[in-house]
C-alpha cells in the first residue's frame, strides 16, 4: 500500500509564479471575426434583394452559413485543446460550449423555418408540401434533414430540465452524436451553398475550417489519449479513506514526470474495473504529482463516486488530461487566500503546499469529521508557515456566514493584497464570491474552476 502522506514526505518546492493572462479575449475576439468574416461570404455573393420570398431566403442563408460555422466552432470548443483547456479553463470554455449549442439549435431552426417559407412563397405553394419537395428532390438533403434530428434531439437531452432527469452516460452518448450530425450536413453546405457555387476560395476555406477542427478532434480527443495510456500505463496503487465517505485513490505509471501537470489541475479519470469502464470523470490531483505517483480524493456523491471506494490495485486506469486552469499562474501578488468547501478542498490542497509566498487556506465544512485531509494541511501549515482557518457548523447546526465584512475582518488588506482561489459546490461558490467581490477584491483576483460541466 503506497500513500501520500504528507507527514511523512517532503514538501514540494514552492512553484515560481509568473502570472500569465488568460487568452480567453483574443479566442473570442478570433471566433467572432470568423462570424463577420461569414457574414461577408453572404454579402459578396448576394445581389440585390427583393420581394418577401427573397428577404426571407435571404434571411434563411445567413442562418444557415452562421449554423454551419456554430457547428464547427461548437466541435472545436470541445477538441480539448490544451490552449483553451489550461489558459482559458475547462469551465469557461463548457459554458462557451454550452452557449454556442443553444445559438446554433435557433440558428439551424430559422434556417429551416425561414428558407422553406422564402421557397414556399417564390413557388406559391404551402409550407408543408414545399417541405417534402426540398427533403426529396434536392441534393444531400436526406443526409441533412437527419443530421438536423440529432442536432434538435441533442439540444433537447442538454436542455437543464432534461438533463437533470437522465443519468451522465446517457447525455454523454447522445451528445457523441453531434459528430455524426455535422457529418451528415457538411455535404449539404457544399452541395447546395450559393456562397460555394463557382467560387474555390470560400469553398477551400469551408473545408480547411471544418477539416482543421476535425483534425484537431482526432489529436487531442483520440491520439493523445491513446499515446498518454499506453506510454504511461496507469493503474491503482492504492486506496485509503481520508474521511466519512471520502477516499484518496493513489495511482502509479510510468514516466510521471513526463506528464507536465500541475498542482490545481484535474485528468478526466475511467477506471476499468466492473461497473465504471463506461464513465469518465474529472477529478482534481490532491497532492502536487510526485515522480512515479499521482493522487485523487473522491467524496461519494453518486454510484460512480461510491465505486471509487472499491477499487482494488492493480485496476488499469484511463485518463485524460491534464486539464483546468486553476494553477499558480493565476496569481498575481505575494499573498493568497484560499477558500474550499467539502471536497473541493482537494485542487487547493495542493496549492497550499506548492504556492509561493504567505498563503492561507480557509475551509468550510460541516465538522470537524468531514475535514477530508485535515491532517496534510495542518503539516503543510506548519512546514511553510501558513494558516489553516475553519469555518464550521456550530453545535446546533448554525452555519457560519462568510460575509464581506467577516471576510475584511480575518484577512485585512483582502480587496488590496490577495489573491483568492476558490473551489467548492456551486451555491457555496456563488455565494464567496458575491461576498469577495463586496468586500472590493477585483474580479481577476478571484479565480474559481468549477466541475459541473
Amino acid at each position: 500500500m503506497t500513500t501520500l502522506d504528507t507527514r511523512r514526505a517532503a514538501p514540494a518546492p514552492p512553484l515560481p509564479v509568473t502570472a500569465r493572462r488568460s487568452p480567453a479575449g483574443p479566442v473570442l475576439a478570433l471566433l467572432w471575426a470568423g462570424a463577420a468574416a461569414v457574414l461577408a461570404l453572404w454579402w459578396a455573393d448576394t445581389g440585390s434583394v427583393v420581394g418577401a420570398a427573397g428577404w426571407l431566403t435571404g434571411a434563411g442563408r445567413i442562418a444557415g452559413l452562421l449554423c454551419g460555422y456554430a457547428c464547427a466552432v461548437l466541435v472545436g470548443l470541445m477538441a480539448r485543446v490544451p490552449l483553451l483547456e489550461r489558459r482559458v479553463g475547462s469551465d469557461r470554455v463548457a459554458r462557451w460550449h454550452a452557449l454556442a449549442g443553444r445559438y446554433t439549435v435557433c440558428l439551424l431552426l430559422a434556417h429551416v423555418v425561414l428558407i422553406l417559407a422564402g421557397y414556399a412563397a417564390q413557388d406559391r405553394a404551402s409550407l408543408g408540401h414545399e417541405a417534402v419537395t426540398v427533403v426529396l428532390d434536392y441534393p444531400e438533403m436526406l443526409k441533412a434533414t437527419a443530421g438536423t434530428v440529432i442536432l434538435l434531439a441533442v439540444g433537447v437531452t442538454s436542455a437543464r430540465a432534461v438533463r437533470r432527469r437522465t443519468s451522465h452516460e446517457f447525455w454523454y452518448y447522445v451528445h457523441l452524436l453531434t459528430y455524426a450530425a455535422v457529418f451528415l450536413a457538411f455535404g449539404h453546405q457544399i452541395a447546395l451553398g450559393e456562397e460555394f457555387n463557382g467560387e474555390p476560395v470560400a469553398t477551400a476555406a469551408w473545408y480547411a475550417l471544418y477539416l482543421g477542427v476535425a483534425a484537431l478532434v482526432l489529436w487531442f480527443r483520440i491520439l493523445a489519449p491513446v499515446r498518454l495510456n499506453l506510454r504511461h500505463r496507469l493503474r491503482v496503487d492504492s486506496v485509503h479513506q481520508e474521511a466519512p465517505g471520502v477516499y484518496s485513490v493513489v495511482v502509479r505509471g510510468r514516466n510521471m514526470d513526463e506528464l507536465g501537470v500541475r498542482p490545481g489541475e484535474f485528468f478526466r479519470w475511467r477506471f476499468l474495473a466492473e461497473g465504471m469502464r463506461r464513465t469518465s470523470t474529472p477529478y482534481s490531483l490532491s497532492a502536487p504529482p510526485r515522480p512515479d505517483l499521482l493522487r485523487i480524493t473522491v467524496k461519494a456523491l453518486g454510484d460512480h463516486s461510491a465505486a471509487v471506494a472499491l477499487l482494488r490495485p492493480g485496476t488499469r486506469v484511463w485518463a485524460e488530461g491534464p486539464y483546468g486552469a486553476l494553477t499558480a499562474d493565476r496569481a498575481a501578488g505575494r499573498r493568497t487566500l484560499l477558500i474550499a468547501a467539502g471536497i473541493g478542498v482537494t485542487p487547493l490542497r495542493a496549492l497550499f503546499e506548492t504556492l509561493p509566498g504567505e498563503v492561507t487556506l480557509l475551509y468550510r465544512a460541516r465538522s470537524a469529521e468531514d475535514l477530508a485531509l485535515g491532517g496534510e494541511l495542518e503539516a503543510i501549515a506548519r512546514w511553510r508557515g501558513g494558516r489553516v482557518l475553519y469555518a464550521l457548523n456550530g453545535p446546533g447546526g448554525e452555519r457560519p456566514a462568510l460575509t464581506a465584512e467577516s471576510l475584511r475582518a480575518t484577512f485585512p488588506g483582502l480587496a488590496r493584497d490577495y489573491d483568492v482561489f476558490l473551489c467548492g459546490p456551486h451555491g457555496f461558490a456563488q455565494d464567496v464570491y458575491r461576498a469577495l467581490r463586496a468586500a472590493g477584491v477585483a474580479d481577476r483576483r478571484i479565480h474559481h474552476e468549477s466541475f459541473e460541466l
